[in-house]
């Protein structure tokens, strides 16, 4: 069976050139990168040169990039980190209702000890309003964190906006990054954020590796006790390989991104305005903003989210009703009731995420086959008569 990706926000396929990369530190290469001797110190050229290469795709010094385990660990990290060091007792936090879990639940966990928490809405398209950030800024307000772009709508958040704001005010300004990195370019400087999180397995690199940003001056206790690694920052022995594949993942991303943006691009609004002409009332949520060029959020009322995803991937096709970390969640999206859909719409959405595989057979073959098993499982359910949808 002809068998179609179309989930690379939940993680993308290792580039080869990645592999190669690692392999050596996985085999002859194998030195602690904290040892002094040669075969420590050529791990510590890997790391350092990822830590370069990882600094470029953001616009960063390479001395503020830390390596973790991922964009969860990056944005606890963060959070905590910053929250903690943050002088005073009273403390206050702000953020937004269409954050990925790892920043709301751990915001709701601050909550719990005792840290103020204002969670901000968004308007239709997903927006979050630069001054509603500034009107919910109180004397004890230590950090704000919104995200750069959506993982499941592909929103694109005002942040540089923001980030003015949060330097106006002197407040630690953090952003999750994990879903634009490698498809838009990112430049801290501009954006104005003191701490920024990445993931290398959404951008060609390998899972379990990330990286935070953390502007030189930002006042961040570390999560972890017990050595000197990341500068003092993380400790414990660093995952040379993986770091190595990040930092080509890294080097690879930025490389043609704007062309290779704007390929992608064309095929998802291809494919967007070939679904919605073949499918009636169908529509995509956060069109009418500006959107990472891979990601299209799709509801198809009359149906549930998780029979469209079985029926697709049975045909060839791959793809999810939403965030990856959420899988069988039974409660709709919280991103889309954030957008104000009703919950049996949000539980009718599909999430398409295209990547550098992508080709316009691919969205060719989706064209010919998701109509019709839309179709088919409209007519299996008994809302399907109801009037059309205005």
């Amino acid at each position: 069976m002809k068998r179609i990706y179309f989930d690379h926000n939940a993680t993308t396929p290792i580039a080869p050139e990645v592999l190669s990369a690692m392999l050596p530190y996985l085999t002859e290469e194998f030195g602690n990168a904290s040892s002094i001797h040669a075969f420590g110190q050529n791990a510590r050229g890997a790391v350092e040169q990822a830590r370069s290469s990882v600094a470029a795709l953001v616009g960063a010094r390479a001395a503020d990039i830390m390596f973790t385990s991922g964009g969860t660990e990056s944005n606890n990290h963060a959070i905590l980190g910053a929250v903690t060091a943050a002088p005073g007792k009273a403390k206050h936090v702000i953020t937004s209702a269409i954050e990925h879990v790892a920043v709301l639940d751990t915001c709701k966990a601050l909550a719990k000890s005792g840290v103020d928490l204002t969670i901000l809405p968004v308007d239709r398209d997903g927006l979050v309003n630069p001054e509603d950030v500034r009107r919910a800024i109180r004397p004890e307000t230590v950090l704000i964190t919104i995200m750069l772009a959506n993982n499941e709508t592909g929103t694109i958040e005002p942040v540089q906006k923001i980030g003015k704001i949060a330097a106006e005010k002197g407040i630690v300004f953090h952003t999750d990054a994990v879903q634009a990195a490698g498809k838009i370019p990112i430049d801290v400087e501009k954006l104005g954020v003191d701490l920024l999180s990445i993931s290398a397995h959404k951008f060609c690199g390998p899972k379990g590796v990330g990286a935070l940003y953390i502007r030189k001056g930002t006042q961040l206790d570390p999560l972890m006790h017990g050595g000197h690694s990341e500068r003092d920052r993380r400790p414990g022995t660093e995952d040379v390989a993986s770091i190595a594949g990040m930092g080509k993942a890294a080097e690879l991303a930025g490389t043609g991104l704007r062309e290779e943006s704007e390929r992608i691009r064309g095929l998802r609004d291809r494919l967007e305005r070939g679904l919605l002409d073949r499918v009636p009332h169908a529509w995509v949520n956060g069109a009418r903003t500006p959107r990472v060029p891979n990601t299209s959020n799709l509801t198809f009322p009359f149906i549930e989210g998780e029979a469209m995803v079985i029926a697709l991937d049975l045909k060839g096709i791959a793809c999810s009703t939403g965030a990856a970390c959420s899988s069988g969640a039974v409660e709709p999206s919280h991103v889309l009731i954030a957008l104000g859909l009703a919950p049996e719409d949000a539980r009718a959405t599909l999430r398409l995420s295209l990547g550098h595989q992508t080709t316009d057979e691919e969205i060719d073959f989706a064209l010919e086959t998701i109509p019709p098993v839309i179709e088919r499982l409209r007519q299996l359910s008994p809302t399907y008569k109801k009037p059309a949808i205005a």
